[in-house]
């Protein structure tokens, strides 16, 4: 395949309500057989374990996810590789680390230039030239499609966003949604409509499912929920509201009901995939892109949230139904992170796929047969910026084994050695909440040379000690 892609034959974009809608009609002569399994991928935006029942919460209404789980297995270590958006969805899309890849931040991420490190010249969009997990099943006679938030282009909306867009990256049908603005003159940003295009994704996923029951089909369902702005229907927030354990700092009734919406188009979904008899042949898998908003509901039992590399940023709900291989209500306690993605849906499609080459993700499929096997004993995060929305500082992060070492780039960068890390150990202390740094000097000289010494293998970008007069 190189680093050309396949040429559209068919394609059409239509500009309405914010959307781009994109189908290409290329398709390599269809190897496969309907022994291939579907595989159906869910991915809610600005999610933590916490919004889910299946996790705990006695709150969030998720009967659908919940039996998801049931029915399948359920993570408790399963990260995403960045604590924002743009650099987990490339690391799904290529199996690389993001510092790999210098996609580091959210596109296009804070352009400010006032803090005591100048960041990296970082890359903000996806390479054509990087394959993606859907190039290699669509050239094994996969159908591809993705609906939803993509945020791997140089910019959200057309005319810029068009060529670098998901027909461009190997599905054959696309149609990327945005989150919506404070604008209620736009009909489709009314809360009471759809304001974050759960009904419309839904839709058009239950679709493609129904036109390709006699193939293989890769189906990307990737949701704006529960992004802010915090919009949905007036009458279901009233119902969570009323409930008692609203005033709990998890818990926040807006969140409640875009969760309840999209736990409905997961049902929606389920229910399909048994009625087109397609249940004995169909993988669903349900993630999350980064940890939810801390300013909204805290991530309990994990600190902080999203933008941080606290486990509030970086802890994320996974479920993956396999029938036939996956144990039903069974739980992994193995670490996985998001770059397995990529090796994971290839080795579920059967696919031996030879470029290796800086692949850093691990295929999960020995974890779905055995659930006690592990795949890592270290993952690794690198993010070289500060985020407006959260106050995060450029840091990097390594988790082996239970221990947890954050090194802050200010400090060590500019000489305060004494301050620079943070030491956990996640088996005693889930909510890092005790720096066991000056406790275990050892340890943590040990994890810090291992986490420079990945940043070199990696070729991760470090951010540059600032010019600016005001700090001199």
């Amino acid at each position: 395949m190189g680093n050309h892609k396949m040429r559209d034959i068919v394609r059409f974009s239509l500009f309405a309500v914010g959307f781009t809608f994109v189908f290409t009609g290329a398709c390599k002569k269809n190897e496969a057989t309907q022994n291939y399994p579907n595989i159906i991928f869910i991915l809610a935006d600005d999610m933590g374990c916490a919004q889910l029942g299946c996790y705990g919460s006695n709150y969030y209404q998720t009967p659908n996810i919940d039996k998801l789980a049931s029915e399948g297995m359920l993570f408790t270590n399963a990260y995403a590789a960045a604590a924002v958006c743009s650099p987990t969805r490339a690391s799904i899309m290529t199996g690389k680390y993001p510092a790999r890849l210098h996609l580091t931040d959210f596109i296009a991420g804070n352009i400010n230039d006032d803090y005591r490190l100048s960041q990296p010249g970082w890359q903000k969009f996806l390479p054509l030239e990087e394959v993606t997990f859907a190039e290699v099943l669509k050239e094994h006679g996969y159908r591809t499609a993705h609906f939803g938030k993509w945020h791997l282009s140089p910019e959200k909306t057309p005319p810029e966003s068009l060529p670098f867009n998901p027909d461009k990256q190997g599905f054959d049908e696309y149609f990327v949604t945005y989150k919506p603005s404070g604008d209620l003159a736009q009909p489709w940003q009314d809360a009471d409509t759809d304001a974050h295009n759960v009904d419309t994704i839904t839709n058009l996923s239950l679709n493609f499912m129904e036109r390709n029951t006699k193939k293989p089909f890769f189906l990307f369902v990737s949701h704006n929920t529960i992004h802010d702005p915090l919009k949905e229907r007036a009458e279901t927030i009233r119902k969570y509201e009323n409930m008692q354990a609203s005033s709990k700092p998890e818990n926040h009734p807006v969140l409640a009901a875009m969760i309840e919406r999209l736990d409905n188009s997961c049902g929606e979904i389920l229910e399909k995939v048994k009625k087109l008899g397609l249940e004995n042949n169909t993988i669903v898998i349900f993630f999350a892109d980064n940890g939810g908003k801390h300013r909204y509901a805290t991530q309990t039992p994990f600190r902080l949230g999203k933008g941080w590399l606290y486990e509030g940023g970086i802890r994320e709900p996974l479920i993956v139904k396999w029938k036939g291989v996956v144990t039903p209500d069974s739980k992994s306690e193995s670490m996985v992170i998001s770059n397995d993605f990529f090796p994971t849906f290839l080795e579920m499609a059967g696919i031996e796929h030879t470029i290796t080459e800086n692949i850093d993700g691990k295929s999960m499929v020995p974890v779905l047969k055995k659930s006690e096997t592990g795949i890592h004993q270290t993952v690794y995060w690198h993010y070289p910026h500060y985020h407006l929305g959260s106050g995060m500082a450029p840091a990097g992060a390594i988790r082996s084994g239970t221990w947890k070492l954050i090194e802050w780039y200010e400090k060590s960068l500019l000489g305060d050695e004494e301050t620079s890390f943070e030491l956990y150990n996640l088996g005693t202390d889930q909510g890092e909440t005790d720096n066991l740094a000056a406790d275990y000097p050892e340890k943590t000289m040990e994890l810090a040379n291992q986490l420079n010494k990945w940043r070199e293998e990696t070729g991760a970008q470090m951010p540059d000690i600032n010019k600016h007069p005001n700090w001199k």
